[in-house]
């Protein structure tokens, strides 16, 4: 039976007589009102507003009345914006629900890099709409109880009849289903389907897992629409490398896909502003001087490398090109400070297994000084065949003394096993780790050229100077990366592990 509208004088008397309905129109009208309204309710801290939410907020409410209204879809769209400025609570936890007020018929499909991330976000959602304060504004709203797991919940809206003598009726409604990038989807559809996050930066490494995320968008998701003429596509995500998903659908060149790009901060990355009025909206060339200031901004740098830092933060993940090593930074010592300013010591080896020819072996031995400063102390660096490379690294150990941890690279496959292997007993009784670098090589060295850059590095004054401070200006487009890259991983022995984690894994 249809329900009709009450006259205008009878609900302005009910709003008088019940605040709550004022609130709920408001939300109705408003995701960004809803959002601020239920934010206690899925997040504990404080709501500080800023620009980008209200602009977002409304971008997605384009989208879900379309899909609502049953019309051609007008594009697919693409944010990219920094970690840390609320996207995935915006467009993964609040907008379904906000959506079920008003179309409690709508169906989610949503995704993450891992399925855990994925199902933590739908278990935010089903939790906001279980919640007393939910309940009390929409109380014809609820789970239903025989599909509430997180990875897959319903909903139904309740409805009560003219006729108060007969029972109530319950529509079933829309779902959310949660998954990971990569996993089968087979048998359900979404009307709007939204990818949070497809790749995590260690992932970003890999051309492997580039492959198998932009594969799955194309032929898994893309078959999973309720509607194909209708359904939209939201990928919400920090840029990580320029084949990520939001690269390769770029590099598609269709014409329905709407492109909104927000830099951290424009100093630097003006040029990557999508849409181009958002430029005004900027305080200071910072998108967020709450959350992102230039203090936050210079920490990030450092935990997250120039490479990262240009993805995530600048939304400009190209590879930094000659010049990654600002090596006039580097200030040449002649003697070493007093022994109380040391932490520790580190010999790390980048091996080659080829006499004459090919790459050459480099073992670079660094030092950590109290301050937070690091010292380059010797670089030997030779194509020497396996028998004398294995003598010279075994030398060096013992004219290094037992306190100098040592590190050794490990190739992939059994080959890398076993000349790992060898190295480790041929320095019996040294401290000696066995490394496997993830990641290219200009991902590993990021997080060791920001401390360069910054000034953070000496080198200790030795014939080997001119030959390691040319490789690293030349980086990564130089013949030669050895000493660059037993440098960074030197490096990462040397810091502690948090700091590695953090070097090499954004914040979320």
């Amino acid at each position: 039976m249809i329900r009709r509208r009450k006259p205008k004088k009878q609900r302005v008397e009910d709003a008088i007589t019940c605040p709550i309905s004022v609130l709920r129109e408001l939300n109705n009208r408003s995701f960004y009102n809803f959002l601020v309204y239920f934010w206690p309710v899925i997040c504990n801290k404080e709501f500080k507003t800023n620009w980008h939410i209200e602009y977002l907020c409304k971008e997605l409410e384009k989208v879900a009345y379309n899909v609502a209204n049953g019309l051609p879809k007008e594009y697919d769209l693409i944010i990219n914006i920094s970690p840390g400025t609320t996207k995935s609570i915006i467009c993964s936890q609040m907008f379904p629900a906000w959506c079920w007020t008003k179309w409690y018929w709508m169906r989610f499909i949503t995704a993450s890099y891992s399925a855990s991330l994925s199902l933590e976000n739908g278990e935010y959602t089903r939790d906001l709409v279980k919640s007393d304060e939910f309940q009390e504004m929409y109380p014809e709203l609820a789970v239903r109880s025989d599909k509430d797991s997180k990875s897959n919940f319903k909903i139904v809206k309740k409805r009560e009849n003219d006729n108060p003598e007969l029972p109530q009726t319950v529509l079933q409604g829309g779902n959310r289903y949660s998954t990971s990038v990569g996993a089968t989807i087979t048998g359900f559809h979404g009307d709007i389907n939204i990818i949070d996050d497809p790749l995590n930066p260690t992932q970003a490494a890999s051309e492997v897992q580039l492959e198998t995320a932009s594969t799955w968008m194309d032929t898994t998701l893309s078959t999973r629409k309720t509607d194909k003429e209708v359904t939209v596509t939201i990928l919400v995500m920090q840029r990580l490398h320029q084949l990520d998903p939001t690269g390769h659908l770029l590099d598609k060149q269709k014409g329905n896909v709407k492109h909104i790009c927000i830099p951290g901060e424009i100093r630097n990355y003006r040029e990557q502003v999508r849409p181009k009025e958002l430029i005004k909206f900027y305080k200071d060339d910072l998108m967020d001087p709450v959350r992102l200031n230039w203090k936050v901004l210079k920490e990030l740098e450092a935990d997250l490398g120039q490479y990262g830092f240009a993805g995530q933060i600048g939304q400009k993940p190209t590879p930094p090109g000659g010049g990654m090593f600002k090596v006039d930074h580097l200030q040449v010592i002649n003697t070493l400070p007093a022994e109380v300013n040391f932490v520790s010591f580190v010999r790390y080896w980048d091996k080659a297994g080829t006499q004459g020819k090919g790459c050459f072996t480099a073992g670079v031995k660094m030092l950590r000084l109290r301050n937070g400063h690091f010292i380059v102390l010797d670089s030997k660096r030779g194509k020497w065949a396996s028998e004398e490379r294995e003598r010279i690294i075994k030398e060096t150990a013992h004219a290094d003394t037992a306190v100098t941890r040592v590190g050794i690279e490990q190739e992939g496959g059994s080959g890398g096993k076993e000349s790992a292997e060898a190295t480790v007993r041929n320095l019996a009784g040294f401290s000696v780790t066995k490394d496997s670098p993830k990641g290219d090589k200009v991902f590993r060295a990021d997080p060791f050229s920001v401390q360069v850059n910054d000034g953070n590095v000496m080198l200790l004054r030795g014939d080997w100077n001119h030959d390691y401070v040319e490789e690293l200006r030349a980086f990564p487009f130089g013949t030669y990366k050895d000493q660059v890259d037993a440098s960074a991983a030197g490096f990462h022995m040397l810091v502690a592990k948090k700091q590695v984690r953090n070097l090499l894994k954004s914040r979320r």
